[in-house]
This record gives structure tokens, sequence and C-alpha cells, in this order.
């Protein structure tokens, strides 16, 4: 069957039609290869790929320093379970825990479960170490936010489509508005155990709250005596132009969510990452993972780490990523309400729907993604040179040329 389709984009789009769950609405490109910035579909034809698996391809496709890694770790053992230990892990654990300026590493698979292993930490802190009542213990969280897929995190979302049919949900959390230190002090109360925030709102359209702000919320948790939880699944590692969004205030939360580009888009790997007061309120069989820790995802998370180090990514993403804002502004059209962005990361918010747009882009040769229904997201892997973020700067004003 696979030789017989090999190339047929159609056959391909039809085949996943009809045996896949249609729980995504995806541009009909049928990728086959990928290396660095570029993708390439079953025809052969190339595409600049500026969504970077929503930031989980920061070092580019097939880097092939994760992959000597992956391949290395893959022929000798892959998982052994956490029964037993493994020689990768305690080697990862240090590395990110030095990476992150913190004390100790919780690996887990996907960020949703990073965020899962966050909250259960919150909780049993604020039980153990603050003295908050057993059942009662509350997280803050902000409008529009967006921390995965499971029922528990979909329970506090404010997006109806991701709550409809799903309910009941878990209780124990605060929504206030995003971008409102003062919202969040207000809603403090003694049974407050923690505030979770993405310091930019990816998935709600490239939401960047007012200067300030993350230093604000880091004060008045210091204030109250809660924790504050940094989800940097998609802002960390490099993209907004500093190692962690958090940076360019200064700010030190009390733990970092991770995921994505902690792999580099090879093997699902996340972690919780924080202070040894908070790590330690969990004990032998209180969280875990058959396949958080193996070796294999380590190995590769340690490559990946490496490569945003030492290929300076995050400076990377900071000089080319003004500059491409800075190309970007100079389009003009009655479509665009406003370009906004940081670092490698910008989203352009239409007047109108922006999945007309993102087709149109696809056939002008570059993949990106709409969010929000109006905001087309950009965010190309952090390896990508000047020269390729000029033709992308090219391909967009031709396409809003076309446009009507």
């Amino acid at each position: 069957m696979t030789a017989r389709i090999r190339g047929d984009a159609e056959a391909l789009v039809a085949l996943e039609n009809e045996w896949g769950a249609h729980n995504y609405h995806p541009l009909d490109v049928v990728v086959e290869r990928g290396k660095g910035p570029w993708l390439y579909d079953v025809n052969g034809t190339r595409y600049l790929d500026c969504l970077s698996a929503y930031s989980a391809v920061n070092q580019g496709h097939c880097h092939p320093r994760i992959l000597a890694a992956m391949h290395e770790q893959a022929s000798r053992v892959t998982l052994t379970s956490r029964a037993f230990r493994n020689e990768q892990l305690p080697l990862f654990c240090q590395e990110l825990a030095r990476f992150c300026g913190m004390d100790a590493v919780l690996p887990m698979n996907t960020g949703a479960e990073a965020v899962e292993t966050a909250i259960k930490a919150a909780r049993r802190w604020g039980y153990r170490v603050k003295g908050i009542p057993e059942g009662c213990a509350e997280i803050i969280v902000c409008e529009n936010n967006f921390h995965g897929r499971t029922t528990t995190i979909i329970g506090f979302s404010s997006e109806p489509s991701y709550r409809d049919g799903f309910g009941p949900f878990t209780p124990g959390f605060v929504t206030v508005p995003f971008a409102d230190a003062g919202a969040i002090e207000a809603a403090i109360t003694p049974n407050s155990c923690a505030v979770l925030l993405e310091p930019i709102q990816c998935e709600a359209g490239i939401l960047i709250p007012p200067a300030g702000y993350l230093a604000d919320v880091a004060a008045v948790c210091r204030r109250n005596g809660i924790l504050l939880l940094a989800d940097e699944i998609q802002t960390g590692l490099g993209r907004t132009g500093r190692r962690f969004a958090c940076d360019h205030e200064s700010v030190k939360p009390d733990a970092y969510i991770l995921g994505k580009a902690l792999s580099g888009g090879c093997y699902p790997v996340s972690a919780f990452v924080t202070r040894q007061e908070v790590m330690d309120v969990f004990d032998p069989g209180s969280h875990g993972s058959t396949y958080g820790g193996n070796p294999l995802g380590c190995a590769i998370a340690r490559a990946a780490l490496a490569v945003i180090e030492e290929e300076q990514l995050a400076e990377r993403s900071a000089e080319l990523g003004g500059w491409f804002l800075e190309q970007l502004r100079t389009i003009r059209h009655s479509r665009i309400r406003e370009i906004r962005g940081r670092g490698l990361l910008v989203g352009i918010e239409l007047t109108v729907a922006a999945r007309p747009f993102c087709e149109a882009l696809m056939h002008h040769g570059l993949l990106c993604k709409e969010t929000h229904d109006r905001v087309v997201r950009l965010a190309p892997p952090l390896v990508i040179d000047r020269d390729d973020l000029a033709w992308a700067v090219t391909q967009i004003r031709h396409a809003f040329e076309e446009m009507a």
C-alpha cells in the first residue's frame, strides 16, 4: 500500500480522512522529509517551515547532532522504566537544572503531562508546606490560556470549543484576565497555592503582556507566599530571543514547565523544573510515567539543549527576530490589524479569517497556521538565516498583494 501511493498526496489525504480521527484541520500538504528550516512534500516540493511544529523544532528539522545522539542511544537501550536506573537520566537532570538555574527536574513525555505534574506539585506544596486544608487548594490561571488538552486542563480553559462535551471538570482553578497583575492579587485567598501562566499567550494569538507584568506577578506571588509556575513550553528554550520569555523581565519563577523544543522535535520529552522545596513534595509512588525519563529521551534532550546553548539559538532569535518583525511591519494592507512579536515568534492579526491567507502562503512555498481564527502565527526554526527570512517576507508581501 505504501509503495503504491507514494508521492500521491491526494490519496494519502483521503486515507487519513478515512482512517484517522478528525480532531485537526491541517493544511493539505503531505510532508515527507525535512532539513533545517525546510520541509519537502511527497512530490518533492520545498516549503519554508514557519510553524516549527508549534516551536518544537527550534533546532531545525533533523539536526545532525540530535540525530546522532538518538541513533547512538537507540542502538544501546531505549527504555528501562523507572523501576531501574539508567545512565542518561542523572546527566539530563543535572544539565537541565543548571540550564534553568533550578535545583531539580522531573521528566515526563508531553507538555500536557508537564503541566499536570506542575498542578500536582503546587497542590501538594500548598497542603504540606503552606498548610492549606486538604482538598481546598486553588490555582489562579489566566483567560485565553492554553496549557494542554487533558480533561483537567481544558476544565480551566476559557475557550468554549476546548470544553464542549467533555465535562464535568476538575475544581480548584480561579480564572482572571491575562496581563492584569492586580486581578491576580485580588483573586488570592488563604487557599491559593500558585499562579499558572504563559509569559506570552501563543495559542491565543501571540498576546504579549505590557512591560512589567511578569515582574509585578512575581512580586504578588512573593508577597502572598504562593508559587509562580511559568508555562514556557512554547516560549522557552530560545524562541523569544532569550533562554526563557521570563528573562525579558529578569523574572525567576518558582518552576518552569518545559516541552516541545526540549527534544528538538525528535522525541516527546517534557519536564517540570523547580526548587528543591517544591520538588520534595513528591515521594515514591506519588507520581510517575513508564516512559518519563527514559534513556532515549534523555539522550536526545541532552543533545537538544547543547545545540540551543552552543549554537546560541536564543541570541540568533533575538537578532533575526527583531529584523524580521521590522521588515514585516513595512507591509501595508487594509486587512492587517496588527503585527506583533518577540524574537522569532510573530503574530499577524487580520481583520478577516486567517485560514485562507495561510492556504495562499502554502502556494507561495511557506507553511504556517492560523490561531484564534484571525491570527497568522510565524515561528520558523531558530537555525534559519536572514536570506531565508528575507525570502519569507517577500512571499508574505506577495500573498497580501493578491488578497482582495
